[in-house]
């Protein structure tokens, strides 16, 4: 097992941990940003799809993006490691924000 493929994967991972937070804390605090005034009806529900279009496209890119220039360059073995090394890290993260819940 190649430790380059595990670290990098850790990052990319953790990148997309980091990008998540944001998007979670961007979620929580827009009502404080633009104050509790009524959206009006219909930008809502553009902006909720918006912003859920552009997270998959950059989830994609951190997740995706990497393994698949591997595959592509004839590297198939270490693009699925770095691949699966990724979803671990995330299984990883998820299992410890709900400890992070459960304790709290």
């Amino acid at each position: 097992m190649d430790k380059k493929i595990i670290k990098h994967a850790f990052l990319l991972a953790l990148g997309e941990g980091v990008y998540i937070t944001l998007v979670a804390l961007l979620m929580f605090g827009i009502q404080k940003l633009f104050g509790a005034k009524p959206d009006p009806v219909i930008i809502a529900p553009i902006a909720f799809l918006l912003l859920f279009v552009i997270s998959a496209a950059i989830s994609g890119a951190l997740i995706l993006g990497r393994p698949v220039m591997l595959y592509l360059d004839g590297k198939k073995k270490d693009a699925l490691q770095l691949f699966g090394f990724i979803l671990m890290w995330l299984v990883l993260f998820l299992a410890i924000a709900f400890l992070i819940i459960i304790r709290y």
